[in-house]
């Protein structure tokens, strides 16, 4: 007889620094006090939908209709300070240039945490990491064009996608609806996969 057992939950807890919605046409989102989230994705976000159309470099060919895995994108302050440090960057880049729609603070490696961990809500909300968001070009053009480093120099378009390579934020999927404050604290469940113990009599 086979038994599936879990490994002990792993949990940690994060804050809500700022959150974000909509669009200001330039791959960016704007900075609110609460969103509003359903099973189909954020109220007034771009990226809302059950579906999405795949682009070039994808998993599928490009304009391919698929399951959208990105509803919800998400960065932290720890992690965009680590890119402004790598860059050189005279200013700070906001959450909202990145085009999240969660920036959240006392998590040090949100990159990292892996497929299917949870981020719980206190207004019920859960959301489900599907996976790490790489940057991209377009973000680091624009990234290019809006910032110069400590010597006051333009930095190169790719500057942004080397220094991001690894910390650049999630995307996932609405488990349960609700509303997300600014300033709310986040449980996060960190996926553990199941082991197995040997089959007995």
């Amino acid at each position: 007889m086979l038994a599936l057992v879990y490994e002990t939950m792993i949990t940690l807890t994060a804050y809500v620094h700022s959150v974000h919605t909509g669009s200001n046409n330039n791959l960016g989102t704007i900075e609110e006090e609460v969103i509003e989230l359903e099973l189909d994705g954020i109220v007034n976000d771009p990226h809302r939908g059950y579906t999405r159309e795949t682009w070039a470099g994808d998993k599928q060919k490009k304009g391919t209709i698929r399951r959208n895995e990105r509803q919800w994108s998400a960065v932290s302050m720890e992690e965009i300070k680590e890119i402004e440090t790598a860059m050189n960057l005279e200013n700070t880049i906001n959450a909202s240039t990145l085009g999240a729609n969660l920036c959240l603070s006392g998590i040090a490696n949100l990159s990292g945490l892996p497929k299917g961990t949870l981020l719980q809500f206190p207004s019920g909300v859960e959301l489900l990491i599907e996976e790490y968001n790489p940057p991209c070009m377009e973000m680091g053009k624009k990234i290019a064009e809006l910032h110069c480093d400590r010597s006051n120099q333009p930095i190169e378009n790719t500057t942004f996608s080397k220094a991001a390579k690894l910390n650049r934020g999630i995307v996932g999927v609405i488990e349960t609806t609700g509303k997300i404050n600014k300033g709310d604290e986040v449980t996060i469940i960190i996926y553990e996969p199941p082991s197995w113990i040997k089959s007995t009599d």
